[in-house]
This record gives C-alpha cells, structure tokens and sequence, in this order.
C-alpha cells in the first residue's frame, strides 16, 4: 500500500465512520475501480483506533462522567450517568453476539456489491422515513432499557454491509420520538464500546499474523482518521441540526445508484 493509498484510506474511514452513509460502501470504491488491494489488518486497526480517539476525544467530558458513574453503580451510587452508561453496555451486547456469531458468515457472502447497493438504498429510505416521521419530543435522559436494547439491535443490523451503523441507530432513535441531536449522540457514544471491541478482536488477529508492519503507514492512517473522524463529527451536528438527515438520504441513494451502475 501506497502512502496515497493510505492517506486517501484513512480520509474515507475517517469521514464515513459516524456519516449515515456506510463507510463499507465507499470503501468498496477503490478496490473494485482502482484495484487497490486489501490495507491490511495493521492499517485496519489503526483506522479503528483513530476513530475511536476521535469520538472519545470529542465526548471526553461526557465519557468521563458516564466511567465514573458506571465504577460508582457498583458500589451502590445510582445517577443519572450510571443510568445511561448501563444502557449503553446492555445496548452493545446484540451487536457484539452478532459480531462472534456471524462475521464469518457475513465476510464470505455478506460483501458482494449487490449486498452493499441494496442495503444503501434500502436503509436510506427507512432513514428518510423516520427522519420525515420524527416527532422529536424525548430527550436522552427519558430513555428507557427497552428503548435503548431496541438501539442496540439495530446496530447489530448494520453488521450486514452497506447499513452504517450510525446510520440505523440514529434511525432506531428517531423511531423512538428522540430529537436529532440525541440520537446521532446515542448513537455516537453507543459507538464507543463497539469500535473497541471490533479493534481488539482485530488486535488478537494482528498479534497472531507473521507478516511484517509498515509502522509508517498504520501512524500515518491512525492520525489522518483521528482528524477527519472528529471533523466530520462535529459538521455532522452542525448539519442536522439546520437541516436534518435529507442530504445524507438524498447521497445514499445517489451511491446506491452508482453502486448498481458500476458493478452490476
């Protein structure tokens, strides 16, 4: 991999991990029309990483405050952090069994460009349906356990290519009657927990592979992702909350379209 390769790599995963655009719909892009080959899992899990600082930087006070309302539930001091901590937590587990249980599945047949196109298309309509539907009248801190497992399950949906994992759980929240503001945060601190666990499963791999590292290229990717995945946060905000999801339904469409024109 070339450090062009890795740069404009690192920019796509980076701009598509928290966009409901679906990051495994672009990066499809440059391997099918350029034939770049696989980054390789060390550049993979660097991307990951970068992404991961990158909310958690963003969130810092936040995150803070829900692992320190968290470590106090156990000790029997329940606030409204720890509440929403433990929702998060319980939300993971559908997308994490999921993960275990079908990834193999899902990276031997779940990755063709038919699987990616249609998923593109098909839940950016269901985006588009709860965005125009939104009544927008629950806040983050009225949300309920059952509420927040029903996040938790459709972000085990996105497991299946083409979905964005931002972009169904913000599409669960908006369903739920939340405003657009919390559920893309919902959604953003639901991401947390599931990037680390896709990074150290991918870590365990990495550390069992023989081939050699290019350390450059992995620093370099780490750093680009770190950038443009908090830029893109902190526009995506900005966006939705003058215009809310239409443009990102409108680009998903596009993309699908382009996706069924080249490779079908």
């Amino acid at each position: 991999m070339s450090t062009f390769e890795a740069i404009i790599l690192a920019l796509i995963q980076g701009f598509t991990e928290f966009l409901p655009i679906s990051s495994s719909a672009h990066l499809i892009l440059p391997s099918q029309l350029l034939g770049w080959q696989d980054q390789g899992l060390a550049f993979d899990v660097a991307v990951h990483v970068g992404t991961l600082a990158a909310v958690v930087f963003y969130y810092r006070t936040e995150v803070v405050e829900l692992v320190v309302g968290w470590f106090n539930s156990l000790r029997g001091q329940h606030t409204s952090h720890s509440r929403l901590a433990w929702f998060i937590v319980w939300a993971t587990v559908p997308a994490a069994m999921a993960g275990l249980l079908g990834n193999d599945l899902l990276e031997n047949y779940g990755r063709s460009a038919l699987v990616i196109a249609s998923s593109t298309i098909a839940f950016g309509f269901l985006l588009w349906y709860a965005d125009t539907r939104a009544s927008e009248k629950s806040s983050l801190s009225a949300l309920t356990l059952k509420q927040a497992l029903f996040v938790g399950l459709a972000q085990a949906i996105a497991l299946i290519p083409g979905t964005s994992r931002s972009g169904i759980t913000i599409t669960a929240g908006l369903l739920l009657g939340l405003t657009r503001m919390d559920a893309a945060r919902f959604s953003f601190l639901l991401s947390i927990p599931i990037i680390m666990l896709a990074g150290g499963y991918k870590g365990v791999q990495l550390i069992q592979q023989a081939e050699p590292v290019a350390w450059g290229l992995v620093l370099l990717g780490m750093a680009i992702a770190f950038v443009a995945a908090y830029v893109c946060i902190k526009l995506f905000l900005q966006v939705i909350e003058r215009m809310g999801m239409l443009p990102f339904v409108i680009y998903r469409l596009v993309l699908g379209a382009i996706l069924f024109y080249l490779f079908l």
